[in-house]
Order: structure tokens, then C-alpha cells, then sequence
């Protein structure tokens, strides 16, 4: 569970963030618009994909495909990016069956079309590592309760809501593929719907900050782990936004330092954990090059 200095923070730079949105829903866009690239192969990597950044740019952006890349792995870059964009488009839709399902036929169109946008049922059983999922027989059940579950009007948290959404829907794996991607989508759909911006899981974490939250779900029941993964992704989200649309110029986090006088790992360390409103893009932390420590 994280504490109330993380949500004290988290409603200040989502305040700060909503009356920028008010001033430029263009601009707003277009930083999300940019982001799809790296959104789309953090995503990919995840799952084991053997596109880089660079090789996810070329495809999105300049429809340049080299020709020993497999082609399942560029239908699944450009049907996630479609279906990323597609939530930008309309990013107060409701949570639905029917969303999650027409989500996923895009993600798999072309990639396996008689599995694409329908639950796992009969004998089709899924294995992820050491853990199975949930009996077919009773997928759209779970799911239908999971949903609705999560669009109960109560009194928790919204980043347990989604924390909590996030870990069951991967547990029980409705889907034959695409369950990791398509509950990263869902998890952007969530915070879009409420307001808030999308957030990138890392590929580089994952071992460390992602895997490991799925296993301990499975045993204990318990999601903190995960909230607290959102929460310092939506905080970097918002820093990123806030700073894009109100700084003069943007640097990096090492040109910073420099400036500032202060070593560069501790620089980097302060960015790791948020103490400083740093941000990655192209995988690179970046801060406002006016930002000064108090």
C-alpha cells in the first residue's frame, strides 16, 4: 500500500496536470502520440519480442521493415500500436466485456485470427511458467466479475482498483495470447478514463519490478507491490507532461547535474526515485533545465 505522501503527491502533479491539459488538449496528444513507439516495444520486450526501440521506431514511424524480422512481431508492433492509439481517440470509454474483447481482436488480427476476440474456452488450458490459469469452463465469468468489481463506486484507491484489476486479469489469463499486452493496454484505458495520463512499463524491470509481483499475487493474494509500480510510473508520467508543457528547455539528467554541481549517479539515483521530476524518453532521463533543488 503506498502512503499518503505518494498520493499527496500524486493529487498535486495530476492538478498541476489537468489545468495544463485544460490550456493544450493538443499539445497533451501529441505527447502521447510520440510515446506509442516506445509504449509499443516496452510491451513487445516484455512478451520477448526481438525488436529494439530503433527496429519499433522504423516500423510505426517510417514503415521501413527489414526483411529477417518475423513477421508476427511486426503485426504485433503495429496491431498494438493501432489499438494504443485507438484509446487515445476515445480515452473516456467504460470498461467493458465488450471493450476488452474488440481490444483484443485488433491486438491479434493477422496473427491468429481464430483466437482473436474471444475468451479461452473447452480445452484450452494456458500455462505461464509455474502457474496455469484459470479453468476455461469458467473465464468469461471471472472476467465479467473482475470487471465489474473494479467498476464498483467505492472507497478504495484508484491505483489499488487498477493494481488489483491488473494482477487477476493476468491470472486468470482469459485469452489464449495476448494477455500481457492486452492488461497493459487496459491498465492506460483505466488511468485515461479517470484523467490521468498513460504510463510505460519498463522491459528493463521486469525481473525485478514486474515478474515478481505476479508470483507473489498468486501466493499471498496481495497487489501492494504492484500499486506502488504505478504509482512511481504515474508520478514519472506526470512529471513528464507537466515539465513539456511548461518548461523553456528540456535536458538531460546528466547535462543537469552538471550544471547544478551534482554527481551524475546521484543525479540518476534522485530520477530513479522521483525525488527530482525527471523522466524517461527514448530511454534517457530527462528533467527541465531550469529545475533547481530546494
Amino acid at each position: 500500500m503506498i502512503n499518503q505522501t505518494t498520493k499527496d503527491r500524486i493529487k498535486i502533479l495530476s492538478e498541476q496536470y489537468k489545468k495544463l491539459v485544460n490550456n493544450n488538449p493538443e499539445a497533451v496528444r501529441e505527447i502521447a502520440l510520440t510515446e506509442i513507439p516506445e509504449m509499443v516495444y516496452n510491451s513487445n520486450a516484455i512478451e520477448n519480442s526481438t525488436l529494439t526501440l530503433k527496429d519499433t521506431e522504423d516500423i510505426l514511424l517510417r514503415d521501413s521493415i527489414k526483411k529477417d524480422h518475423d513477421v508476427r512481431e511486426i503485426y504485433e508492433a503495429k496491431n498494438l500500436a493501432q489499438i494504443t492509439e485507438t484509446l487515445l481517440d476515445s480515452p473516456n470509454e467504460s470498461l467493458t466485456i465488450g471493450l476488452i474483447l474488440n481490444l483484443h481482436k485488433k491486438l491479434l488480427a493477422g496473427i491468429k485470427d481464430d483466437w482473436a476476440g474471444r475468451f479461452r474456452c473447452g480445452k484450452e488450458w494456458v500455462r505461464i511458467g509455474a502457474h496455469v490459469g484459470a479453468n476455461p469452463d469458467f473465464v468469461e465469468r471471472l472476467v465479467d466479475e473482475l470487471v465489474t468489481d473494479y467498476s464498483k463506486q467505492d472507497n478504495r484507491y484508484f491505483l489499488d482498483k487498477i493494481a488489483h484489476f491488473h494482477t487477476e486479469f493476468e491470472n486468470i489469463h482469459p485469452f489464449n495470447d495476448g494477455n500481457g499486452r492486452l492488461g497493459r493496454v487496459l491498465i492506460n484505458q483505466q488511468l485515461m478514463a479517470l484523467g490521468f495520463p498513460p504510463v510505460i512499463i519498463q522491459n528493463k524491470s521486469k525481473h525485478t519490478s514486474y515478474y515478481p509481483v505476479f508470483d507473489s499475487y498468486i501466493i499471498t493474494g496481495k497487489f501492494d507491490d504492484f500499486t506502488e509500480l504505478l504509482a512511481s510510473l504515474l508520478i514519472e508520467s506526470l512529471y513528464k507532461r507537466n515539465t513539456l508543457l511548461s518548461a523553456s528547455k528540456v535536458i538531460t539528467v546528466s547535462a543537469w547535474a552538471k550544471a547544478n554541481h551534482v554527481a551524475g549517479n546521484v543525479a540518476i539515483n534522485k530520477a530513479i526515485r522521483g525525488t527530482i521530476p525527471a523522466f524517461r524518453m527514448r530511454e534517457k532521463w530527462m528533467i527541465s533545465a531550469d529545475f533547481k533543488e530546494v
